[in-house]
């Protein structure tokens, strides 16, 4: 009996192996009688739609890589993850604290982004620390050097058109007082409580002349010409209806900055 129970397992075990050696479960080795046989079963096999010649279709031509992307083009343009405005013009143009103002910042997304402050190629006969104001274009350019200027943009008065020429600054001032000309007083009565006589109108936030005027000389006799800022921060880059040349408040705090003593100013 227990000669029984140890050979059927074994028996079990051959009648097993034998009855498999019939099916093929091995993987075949397709290189081992024909090459050919072999490039024939291992082909790729690649989707043809009915009535497609694979030879007649046509590649998609490659699309040329843009080399240049305007990130701050318009406040709707997709900058993928990055501010739709330009951070460097919200730091220059944020709240600023200026003796005892505090500047509002300006909304630099609703100024035309050729009228903000920057640095750009320029080249001129004039001497570093010169001014320069293209009455055209409505672009004040501080020249550095090096083929190099501060590019401010500008709004111009009726009286910014009055006077063209080369000049000197022959005085700044911070948070001037405002006092209407003669002229502009017989023009619009309203202003008569600042003129000269009434003492003018106190520095301020309000105040037509901004935080910063620049008075303009030649050959000693004050041309009636200004450079300024003002609080009117959309006048920039246009025509507006008095006044000289207005910079954005920012800017002109920035101009006054780099200006030396006795600067010269060209006018065109």
């Amino acid at each position: 009996m227990n000669f029984l129970r140890r050979v059927f397992p074994i028996a079990g075990l051959v009648i097993v192996a034998a009855s498999l050696s019939g099916c093929n479960i091995l993987i075949p080795d397709v290189a081992a009688d024909s090459p050919a046989r072999f490039v024939q079963e291992t082909s790729p096999v690649f989707y043809q739609p009915p009535g497609v010649d694979p030879g007649r279709v046509r590649p998609i031509p490659d699309q040329p890589v843009p080399q240049t992307r305007e990130l701050y083009k318009t406040q709707f343009h997709q900058t993928y993850g990055l501010p739709v405005t330009n951070p460097v013009h919200a730091a220059m143009y944020g709240e600023l604290r200026d003796e005892d103002f505090t500047l509002p910042s300006i909304p630099v997304s609703r100024v035309q982004p050729q009228f903000l402050r920057q640095e750009v190629d320029y080249q001129t006969t004039e001497r570093p620390g010169t001014v320069v104001v293209d009455t055209k274009a409505r672009f004040l350019y501080f020249v550095e050097g090096n083929g190099k200027a501060m590019r401010y943009g500008v709004g111009l008065g009726r009286d910014g058109y009055a006077w063209s020429g080369r000049g000197v600054i022959q005085w700044k001032q911070k948070w001037p007082r405002w006092t209407p000309p003669v002229e502009m007083v017989s023009r619009q009565p309203e202003v008569r409580a600042f003129s000269v006589e009434n003492g003018g109108m106190n520095p301020g936030l309000q105040n037509p002349l901004g935080a910063r005027a620049m008075y303009i000389f030649k050959d000693g006799q004050d041309t009636l010409y200004r450079i300024h800022g003002t609080p009117d921060w959309q006048s920039i880059g246009k025509a507006t209806s008095s006044g000289c040349v207005r910079m954005l408040n920012q800017d002109v705090v920035d101009l006054y900055d780099r200006l030396p003593a006795k600067a010269e100013i060209v006018v065109m």
